[in-house]
């Protein structure tokens, strides 16, 4: 029997820990696994890089997920570990992960950040394949409502995914610029052949979303015959501060309408009143499951583990 395809879209902390969570499924279930990360990332030290440098791609979020996959042998986790590394101090490298500098120099050596990424899967022993949402650098921007502590009623423009993560208010849209920035062709081919699309958890407005609006991945999304699977976030943060947990679903179908969902993944315990997003779940043609998804010590953060354990029986249903 062939693998599960599966590609998962997003970013940062959130994307880390969907794949980290693929990797426990993968205990249970035959996964080939893709990561396809946002690219807007402006704030710390993937920002200075491309102001510094001129880096083609901020790397800060391809490292991550590259750590998040790389495979349980002794060596290769150290490795993983000294991707994540960060100088401390107060000269120039304060600040900037050994991976984020590794990534940058074989872009810069070999010309291809597929090819780099590539590599640095293989140091790493990665489970599965990190590719980025486009293969230069976008820029995020919002129309925040509240923006302006000084102009409360009105709505301003926020450039920058860390200013649109930090800004006060009430985003009210969100767009990327370049509007349609070259996607490699290998997001595209993973999409096509995939059987299982999975979006989220992580930041909104500048993780999730961010991937509708590219129109070479959306028009891929659209046509994949894959499954297609959300994870709901377990809280709200500052730039979905008064999104209901159904409106998180309802922004999907905004900036993709064609835009269809298969299953719909939540947390019991953090999604408060289900019946909302149970219908929700259904204006997108998709069911609700719910399962703890939450690490033990009550903070809003998904538990890889848990996460996986949930994961099987969704992905393994469509064998």
């Amino acid at each position: 029997m062939t693998a599960i395809r599966v590609v998962a879209f997003g970013g940062g902390h959130g994307l880390a820990a969907s794949l980290r969570g693929l990797r426990h499924a993968a205990g249970d279930l035959d996964l080939d696994i893709t990561a396809i990360v946002t690219v807007g990332d402006d704030g710390g030290s993937s920002g200075r890089l491309l102001l510094e440098r001129d880096a083609l791609l901020p790397v800060g979020d391809l490292r991550k997920a590259l750590a998040a996959l790389a495979c349980d042998d002794p060596v290769e986790q150290r490795t993983a570990e000294l991707l994540q590394y960060r100088f401390a101090g107060d000269d120039p490298l304060a600040g900037h992960a050994v991976g984020n500098l590794l990534l940058l120099g074989l872009m810069e050596m070999l010309g291809d950040p597929v090819e780099a990424l590539d590599h640095v899967a293989a140091m790493v022993g990665a489970q599965g394949r990190v590719l980025p949402m486009a293969r230069h650098a976008v820029g995020i921007e919002a129309e925040v409502l509240g923006a302006d502590p000084s102009r409360p009623g009105e709505v301003v423009t926020v450039r920058g995914q860390h200013a649109v993560a930090v800004a006060l208010g009430h985003v009210e849209a969100v767009r990327i610029e370049p509007v349609d920035p070259p996607t490699p062709p290998q997001a595209i081919d993973a999409i096509r052949d995939a059987d299982w699309l999975i979006f989220g958890p992580g930041s909104w407005y500048t993780s999730v979303l961010p991937h509708l609006l590219v129109p070479g991945l959306a028009e891929a999304i659209v046509a994949s015959p894959a499954r297609r699977l959300v994870t709901l976030n377990l809280a709200a943060d500052n730039e979905t501060s008064g999104l209901s947990v159904a409106d998180h679903l309802a922004a999907l179908r905004w900036y993709l309408p064609g835009l269809r969902v298969d299953t719909v993944l939540a947390d019991a315990k953090w999604v408060g009143e289900p019946e909302p997003v149970h219908r929700a779940a259904e204006s997108l043609g998709a069911r609700l499951v719910l399962a703890p998804l939450a690490v033990a010590d009550g903070s809003p953060r998904h538990d890889p583990e848990s996460l996986g354990v949930a994961l099987v029986p969704v992905l393994g249903a469509a064998r």
